[in-house]
């Protein structure tokens, strides 16, 4: 994964916040390189980490695949069709041309990250803007790999590419080993 963003789309609502969310849903906006992941591949992962059987009680947190190109619009559509017909039941998920994403506040970015301070200290000191840690892919891994993304293994290999101090980096692999992975 390159870079992920939490924020809103798929409304005409200008400037959404979360208080002040209008006919936006909440989405991650998702970067990633092709020669590492497939399309298909987080099309899995999207389908696995929720459960798009049940309608939406709210547009805010409805399930939706914000599309790019044909290419993913088939792909998306046959995905659908495919996990409708493995849970034998009818899927709510929209599936709808990409639209303005709009971010989410800062305190809203990188959940897992923000909850080790530990760690925020170090991304802190790495990128004093809020719009660079955002952006960060260090920060996008290890979010993830604090959400239970990945294993130690993977950890341990990619450690020292995230530009961690040594204690961080220690910190984060007792972390991740702590969980069970």
């Amino acid at each position: 994964m390159v870079r992920t963003r939490v924020g809103y789309a798929g409304g005409t609502a200008k400037d959404p916040t979360y208080y002040n969310l209008g006919d936006h849903t909440e989405a991650v906006q998702i970067d990633y390189d092709p020669t590492q992941v497939s399309y298909q591949e987080l099309l899995d992962a999207f389908w696995a980490g929720h459960n798009p059987t049940a309608p939406a009680l709210s547009r805010q947190y409805m399930s939706i695949l914000f599309l790019h190109s044909e290419e993913q619009r088939e792909l998306a559509t046959e995905a659908r069709d495919r996990e409708a017909a493995r849970r034998q039941t009818s899927i709510y998920t929209e599936i709808v041309p990409a639209s303005q994403f709009y971010l989410a506040e800062g305190y809203h970015q990188k959940y897992y990250l923000r909850q080790a301070p530990e760690l925020m200290g170090e991304f802190s000191l790495i990128y004093p803007e809020e719009a660079d840690f955002v952006a960060s892919t260090a920060g996008a891994r290890v979010n993830g790999y604090l959400g239970g993304h990945g294993t130690l293994v993977a950890v341990q290999e990619e450690v020292g590419e995230l530009g961690l101090a040594p204690d961080a980096a220690d910190r984060l692999l007792e972390m991740v080993r702590a969980s069970g992975r």
